[in-house]
C-alpha cells in the first residue's frame, strides 16, 4: 500500500535590513538538498508574476510613494495571488516551502514601522490566509545600525531601506514583540559569526527534517 506523503512544512525567514536572510537560504538549500526534501524558494512581495510586479512598485523610488493604506492593501495583494499560485499547491504536494519574509514583516514594518492599526492588519490576515501561518519562522535579529551599514555596502537601497534608523528600530522591536511567548518563532542572533549562525539553523531544523517521509 502507497504511503501517503504528508503536507509540506513553511519555514519563513524574517529579519531586518542586512540580517543575513539570503546566506542562511542558501545553506537551508544545502540541508535540504542533502536530504532529498522537496522544496521551493519564494520571497515577499513576490513568487509570483502579478506578485513581483507589485514588488517593484512598491520598492521603486521613482514617483511619489503610495500611502501606507495602499502599500498594505498592495502587500496582501500580492499574498493572496503568492499563497494562491505558489504556496498553497506546494504545501498540498508535500513540497517544503522556504519564504523570505512572510506577513510577520506586514505587522512589523507596516504596523510597528510605520504605526499603522495592527487590528487591520489582523483583518486583512483572516481574510487572505483563511488560517495558513509558518509551520517555522526563524527571525535573524540584528542592531538596525549594522544592518544598514551592511545593505548600503550590499547594493544601492531602495525605499525601504532608505527609511530613517528610527523606523528600522521600530521594525526589529516589532518583530521581537510578535516572537516574544509564540513558540513558532525561533530567534537566531544574526551578529554572530557565519558558522554559530548555521550551526544554530541545522539543530533547529533537525527535528522538521527527522519527521519528513523521503521516498
Amino acid at each position: 500500500m502507497a504511503t501517503l506523503r504528508s503536507e509540506g512544512k513553511f519555514i519563513t525567514l524574517e529579519g531586518g535590513e542586512g540580517a543575513g536572510k539570503s546566506t542562511s537560504r542558501e545553506f537551508i538549500v544545502e540541508l535540504l538538498d542533502a536530504r532529498n526534501i522537496p522544496f521551493v524558494q519564494t520571497r515577499e512581495p513576490g513568487g509570483t508574476a502579478l506578485s513581483e510586479a507589485l514588488r517593484s512598485l512598491l520598492l521603486t523610488k521613482e514617483g511619489p510613494a503610495p500611502s501606507v493604506e495602499a502599500e498594505l492593501l498592495m502587500i496582501f495583494a500580492a499574498r493572496a495571488q503568492h499563497l494562491h499560485e505558489i504556496i498553497e499547491p506546494a504545501l498540498a504536494e508535500g513540497t517544503w516551502v522556504l519564504c523570505d519574509r512572510f506577513t510577520d514583516a506586514t505587522y512589523a514594518y507596516q504596523g510597528f514601522g510605520r504605526g499603522y492599526n495592527l487590528s487591520a492588519i489582523e483583518l486583512l490576515e483572516q481574510m487572505v490566509q483563511k488560517g495558513r501561518h509558518p509551520d517555522l519562522t526563524l527571525l535573524f535579529d540584528l542592531d538596525p545600525g549594522i544592518g544598514i551599514e551592511r545593505a548600503r555596502k550590499r547594493a544601492e537601497l531602495d525605499r525601504f531601506e532608505e527609511e530613517e534608523l528610527a523606523f528600522f528600530e521600530r521594525v526589529r522591536d516589532g518583530y521581537l514583540t510578535r516572537a516574544k511567548g509564540n513558540p513558532r518563532f525561533v530567534v537566531i542572533d544574526a551578529a554572530q559569526p557565519v558558522n554559530v549562525v548555521q550551526r544554530a539553523l541545522q539543530k533547529t531544523l533537525e527535528p522538521y527534517f527527522g519527521s519528513e517521509f523521503h521516498g
